[in-house]
């Protein structure tokens, strides 16, 4: 497997192999678990309902876990709307809603692709 796989899922294959210690099965059988994570579905529903509080923990949540799989995209993604939250800036928050909406249906793509033994 080479980084040139995970790319196009916004994984950095570097750093998940130096996270899980090279051990890749490790890493696959984690990040698989992604598919069933709904901090991404809170974040978004809390946007929606003007929830501000509620919306920056859930993308705080999804930030830690993007980060612990390596998921790049969606961690820079959700860093930048903890910070807009955090600063109180929730237009912001939603003008970067679609692009990390991609990033996780990305990383959800990824994590089928783990379970499907594609990946």
């Amino acid at each position: 497997m080479t980084a040139e796989a995970f790319s196009p899922y916004g994984i950095d294959y570097e750093d998940a192999l130096d996270r899980f210690g090279g051990n890749l099965d490790l890493y696959r059988r984690l990040a698989g678990k992604y598919a069933a994570n709904e901090h991404f579905i809170g974040m978004d529903a809390a946007l929606e309902a003007g929830d501000w509080d509620q919306a920056y923990r859930e993308a705080h949540a999804l930030k830690g876990v993007a980060g612990n799989l390596s998921f790049s995209r969606l961690y820079d993604l959700a860093s930048q709307i903890c910070h807009a939250l955090r600063e109180g800036s929730p237009e912001t928050a939603a003008r970067l809603l679609p692009d990390a909406r991609d990033a996780h249906e990305k990383a959800r793509a990824a994590a089928r692709a783990f379970q499907e033994g594609q990946l």
